[in-house]
């Protein structure tokens, strides 16, 4: 039984066009175009740093074209149209302070290439999770006078952590997984005095997860235990 098709020999909405078929096989070359292009729409603030991760899992992981289409379905053409408006952004954020208290960071937010974070007496929650990342190279640098705070960033990023503490302590936790080839790169600079800091390494299942909870399963991963 042959396909329906619409007047003039169209094919019917919904179908993906021929080279785009299921069993069309997808090459090295556009696998890396799809990455690229996804890295762009990342950049310019489309999509978070975890769907930017996941998006280029699964287009390393990809076998056919249509696979590779259907990861960039939902973004623009590289190209804007004629008398587009330009789109508007969220403000960079360059510090985080807190006096005798604290704030969480999460959901979309957008981190300056360099983002200060100060706690004096308190502490903060920094969630990189679903951050807008500008730049392949993020530094957070995170200041603490009894109290401490803690970065949370997913595991397939490349983080790099540093830092010392005076009567207190820093310290890694989470996924030990090793990051993507090609992630970026996000520091963390720990100084604590009277206190310190935590940055946690989030593996993809607690993805969507409030941080208490996400820290919960992260660790039982961590331990084998999932």
């Amino acid at each position: 039984m042959t396909e329906p098709t619409s007047p003039g020999g169209e094919e019917p909405q919904g179908t993906p066009p021929r080279d785009l078929a299921p069993q069309m096989r997808a090459s090295d070359q556009e696998r890396d175009d799809v990455v690229d292009q996804i890295s762009d729409h990342a950049g310019q603030g489309r999509l978070t740093l975890a769907e930017l991760e996941e998006r280029i899992a699964a287009a390393h992981e990809a076998t056919t074209r249509a696979q590779l289409a259907k990861l960039v379905e939902d973004l623009p053409a590289a190209t804007p149209s004629a008398g587009a408006p330009p789109e508007r952004r969220r403000k960079v954020t360059k510090w985080i302070v807190a006096v005798m208290g604290g704030s969480t960071k999460k959901g979309r937010w957008r981190p300056d290439r360099t983002v200060n974070v100060l706690a004096l007496m308190g502490g903060h929650d920094i969630d990189l999770r679903e951050a807008e990342l500008d730049h392949d190279e993020v530094t957070i640098n995170v200041y603490s006078i009894m109290g401490g705070s803690g970065v949370y960033v997913p595991d397939t990023v490349d983080s790099n952590v540093s830092g010392f503490a005076i009567m207190g302590g820093n310290d890694e936790s989470g996924s030990a997984a090793r990051p993507r080839p090609g992630a970026p790169r996000v520091n963390v600079r720990m100084i604590s005095f009277m206190g310190g800091s935590e940055v946690w390494r989030m593996p993809e299942q607690v993805h969507g997860l409030e941080l208490d909870e996400a820290k919960k399963v992260a660790k039982r991963i961590a331990k084998g235990k999932l």
